[in-house]
């Protein structure tokens, strides 16, 4: 959970565990839910949605709690109504923090948020005194040494080489992990472009990534992670973006 989306980690957990499960599988619920809201039902005129179904599936949620996800949305079934909620604030060491949650209170999710900082470090900012460190764009995820849909093995130069020729804006390694970033608009067809070279996508976002990345010593980087970790386990909390440089990625 660093300088992009921590929803490659999720994914990259063989076994999510029963109550991990459940808030995740509740998260995405809440996420379809809203997209249908704002979009329309049908995700192939509904960029959101789409990535929400594809999220839902990684996961393996059932088929059956997407469904309903999508009804609560449109209305078809009864339910509590949900709304984005985008917070800006700062970590321990100063670190730039972006929350994005979805609350049916936005009162109640406000406060619990603060609560979390303050007991942690951290503090909310006025709207803007943070997201000017990022800039929105698409990510999608894939792991090194792939193989084509030949059946081919490819290194990391060549990977790279797929990737701007598929039109990514610009690349990042984090462990064996290729991040190939994209114009928002633009993430779409640069993923079909990937697909069809035959690449496993390992997942693919919209996420606020951090147009400088700072790199804190041992102590506040630890500080940083227990506060990015309670506030996963926030039910309101989708996402959490920073601009944390990934300790891998250190030299």
């Amino acid at each position: 959970m660093s300088g992009h989306s921590h929803w490659a980690g999720i994914k990259q957990k063989k076994e999510i565990a029963d109550r991990k499960r459940g808030q995740v599988f509740s998260k995405l619920s809440k996420e379809i839910e809203v997209a249908v809201r704002q979009g329309g039902k049908d995700p192939d005129f509904n960029p959101r949605l789409r990535l929400a179904i594809e999220r839902a599936k990684d996961v393996r949620m059932p088929n059956e709690n997407i469904e309903r996800a999508i009804k609560r949305g449109a209305g078809e079934l009864s339910g509590k109504k949900f709304e984005d909620l985008l917070l800006e604030a700062y970590g321990p060491g100063k670190t730039a923090i972006i929350i994005e949650a979805i609350t049916d209170n936005k009162n109640r999710t406000l406060n619990q948020i603060k609560q979390i900082l303050l007991q942690n470090k951290g503090k909310l900012v006025s709207e803007g005194a943070v997201k000017w460190m990022f800039e929105r764009k698409g990510c999608i995820t894939v792991k090194s040494k792939p193989e084509t849909k030949e059946g081919k093995q490819i290194n990391k130069e060549e990977l790279e080489l797929l990737a701007i020729e598929a039109g990514a804006q610009d690349l990042s390694w984090n462990n064996n992990l290729l991040d190939i970033y994209t114009k928002p608009e633009d993430l779409e067809r640069v993923k079909k472009n990937l697909e069809k070279t035959g690449l496993k996508i390992e997942s693919s976002s919209l996420d606020w990534v951090p147009k400088e990345e700072i790199s804190p010593d041992p102590e506040t980087r630890k500080a940083c992670q227990k506060l990015f970790e309670v506030l996963d386990e926030n039910d309101d909390v989708q996402e959490i973006y920073s601009n944390l440089k990934p300790e891998s990625s250190q030299n």
